[in-house]
């Protein structure tokens, strides 16, 4: 098979590429970055230097492809994070219908199923429409839980202050999920014909956060570790003072309140496990904490 990935070599789309590639298919690989064309060679890919902004350029990375892997790359410069994201939709949708692609594999989020007041997963919402008003086109969505390897932006938290936190609370149930999951559950419906618009949701592990923490702290050496439930306001200026656009920090600050009221879970139904439990990302976590000096 011909399959064009989006995202680069990022956390998902390269193991994606790797068990592709290691199966026979014929890879090609979108990425904004000219510095990566040398890396996705030598992986086995073709690589297709472009922006998703350029319907153009997606067009003739998609044609000829019997399935696409979408995604919408991280933008925190973006102004209007919504915009960007639906806006990012729309040029897939152009793409897809001037290519004829027929099969379409789309990284979505749990909590997709809400047009508002989930910060930036409202904008997956609206690929989500867009991709399925697609006429003859199969398209499933791949509802992934919160990312484990958000957790590495609380190792600066941890070391300067000796806790973690955020505006929900230590009995918030959070449903997490490894991008390297992800990459396999992916790379299977790639590989599977399937039919009409639908979507699965794509999880690892799913635990109160007195749970996580705990198991992260004694990964790290820290069984006690203390998590804080921080206001909405200590949280949008934790993030602001490190770093982070205020639009931006804003829509992170509504998710912890979906978060927090269990809104986000309320269409979860467990679909599709991956193997990586929090117990076996713990060891990564440590990994990198200490590396971070």
């Amino acid at each position: 098979m011909k399959i064009t990935i989006t995202g680069s070599l990022g956390n998902i789309s390269k193991p994606l590429a790797e068990i592709l590639i290691k199966n026979g298919h014929e890879v090609t690989i979108i990425s904004s970055d000219p510095k990566k064309a040398d890396d996705i060679t030598a992986l086995g890919a073709k690589p297709a230097i472009g922006s998703v902004s350029d319907v153009a350029f997606l067009t003739d990375a998609f044609t000829g492809a019997d399935a696409i892997y979408t995604m919408v790359p991280p933008n925190f410069g973006a102004p209007h994070i919504r915009q960007y994201m639906a806006q990012t939709g729309k040029n897939y949708q152009e793409a897809i219908k001037a290519a004829g692609v027929k099969r379409v594999v789309n990284l979505s989020s749990i909590g997709a199923h809400l047009p508002e007041g989930t910060g930036p997963i409202t904008g997956l919402y609206d690929v989500e429409q867009t991709l399925n008003s697609l006429d003859g086109v199969a398209v499933k969505h791949l509802r992934a839980g919160i990312f484990y390897i958000n957790f590495f932006f609380d190792i600066g938290l941890i070391k300067n202050m000796g806790i973690m936190g955020n505006n929900y609370g230590e009995k918030t149930k959070l449903v997490m999920v490894h991008p390297r999951d992800i990459a396999v559950i992916a790379a299977q419906e790639l590989q599977t014909p399937f039919e009409g618009k639908s979507h699965q949701y794509v999880v690892s592990d799913e635990q109160e956060m007195t749970e996580v923490v705990k198991t992260l702290g004694t990964a790290i050496g820290k069984p006690a570790l203390p998590w804080v439930q921080f206001s909405d306001a200590e949280a949008f200026a934790g993030m602001t003072a490190a770093g982070m656009p205020e639009a931006i920090a804003a829509a992170y600050v509504e998710m912890g309140n979906a978060i927090n009221s269990g809104k986000l879970y309320e269409d979860f139904k467990p679909t599709t496990w991956g193997n990586t439990k929090l117990a076996d990302f713990a060891k990564e976590f440590a990994a990198v904490y200490a590396a971070q000096g």
